[in-house]
């Protein structure tokens, strides 16, 4: 398995193995994506990844990480992904568009990570956001609100409209957002989930609301149109999740429909511990594929085109997801198809752009390829 080798899920095929992660950007307005959101969505649509996900993308008001926060709970919302989405795909070659559906439960109402990222209270302009508990992510914060049972009938029938929402505006997959600390991550953990109903207590009882989030998002989303699951794996601190539960709830994830595991971790409380290193996340995606069969994406201080070639080569993943490396380099992909010998498809306002000794790393999109993901 090679970085450049194509991947089929569903019905869309994917020229290589290279993903962009959600990046947010804080930059929307009342939930909706702005001329920021075009401009970053076609310059890495033009990446040569195969696929882009668009940003955590709240199915609720309430569930923002932040104000500016991208939302797709309203027609508002809608309309703006859509005609942003049609701009960006006008001008750029073919290539797979994800979207990550979320909702940031007890992490919701906070300030961009450039304003420090702290809780802003309803007083000065906040809300206050809710979780599987009354139990606040930093001590010193107050309480998020409980769900109830009527909350989160709420919550999952947003996810479903939000779905439905998403395959208007013309997206290829979604991926569900159960990881980093926010609303699904903190039901399946024990450090933020404290309920005595049939939401919380053991295992079966904590990973019962994800998967009715995922069955009913499964059900409303086109059978030829993968959706994915990204995970927190650990929670990188005792008595948290863990990746045994991991690779456990990843094989109910496989049976019920999933298309692949984005294999993360950590986010759910500042007391975490993470041993930050090249790619010290890979081995979570590798434990979940050998042992689930799942498709499975690597993320985590994946930087250099020789580092994802190993990994994929190592059996530790089928694909390689970057956030941070394609904000410093959005022709990541380029550079990576000139060290390996691969090519990329590319806008032919750019093949001169590429020295000598990588000449032969652009190819032209073929006119049947155009918008034509789900038809390969």
């Amino acid at each position: 398995m090679k970085l450049f080798d194509p991947i089929r899920l569903r019905g869309l095929s994917l020229a290589n193995r290279i993903v962009v992660s959600p990046m947010c950007q804080y930059s929307a307005v009342d939930g909706r994506a702005t001329d920021w959101h075009l401009v970053h969505w076609a310059q890495m649509m033009m990446s040569g990844a195969a696929m882009f996900t668009i940003e955590a993308t709240a199915v609720t008001a309430e569930g923002r990480i932040s104000p500016e926060d991208l939302g797709l709970y309203d027609d508002a919302c809608e309309e703006v992904v859509t005609r942003n989405l049609a701009r960006a795909r006008a001008q750029c070659p073919p290539i797979v568009v994800a979207m990550q559906l979320a909702h940031a439960g007890r992490k919701a109402s906070s300030r961009p990570p450039w304003d420090g990222g702290t809780l802003i209270l309803p007083a000065d302009g906040g809300w206050t956001p809710v979780a599987p508990s009354a139990v606040p992510h930093a001590e010193h914060e107050p309480p998020p609100i409980a769900l109830d049972d009527a909350g989160l009938a709420r919550i999952r029938d947003a996810f479903v409209e939000a779905a439905r929402r998403a395959q208007r505006a013309g997206i290829d997959a979604l991926e569900l957002h159960m990881a980093h600390g926010y609303l699904m991550h903190e039901f399946l953990s024990p450090i933020a989930n404290r309920r005595t109903d049939r939401y919380g207590g053991d295992f079966e009882s904590r990973i019962r609301f994800p998967l009715e989030v995922f069955d009913a998002v499964r059900a409303v989303w086109p059978d030829d149109r993968p959706l994915g699951v990204r995970l927190s794996c650990t929670d990188w601190v005792e008595g948290g999740w863990t990746l045994e539960q991991s690779v456990e709830f990843s094989a109910r994830l496989v049976a019920h429909g999933a298309d692949w595991i984005d294999a993360s971790s950590g986010g759910v409380s500042p007391a975490q511990a993470i041993p930050l290193g090249p790619g010290y996340q890979v081995a979570f995606a590798g434990a979940i594929r050998r042992a689930t069969g799942a498709t499975t994406i690597a993320v985590g201080l994946v930087t250099d085109p020789e580092q994802a070639q190993t990994i994929l080569a190592a059996g530790d993943a089928d694909m390689i997801a970057m956030a941070r490396a394609f904000l410093w380099d959005p022709r990541w992909a380029w550079h990576a198809a000139a060290t390996l010998g691969a090519s990329v498809v590319a806008p032919k306002q750019y093949f001169r752009g590429a020295p000598r000794r990588a000449s032969s790393v652009f190819t032209e999109a073929k006119p049947s390829a155009l918008r034509g993901a789900r038809e390969g």
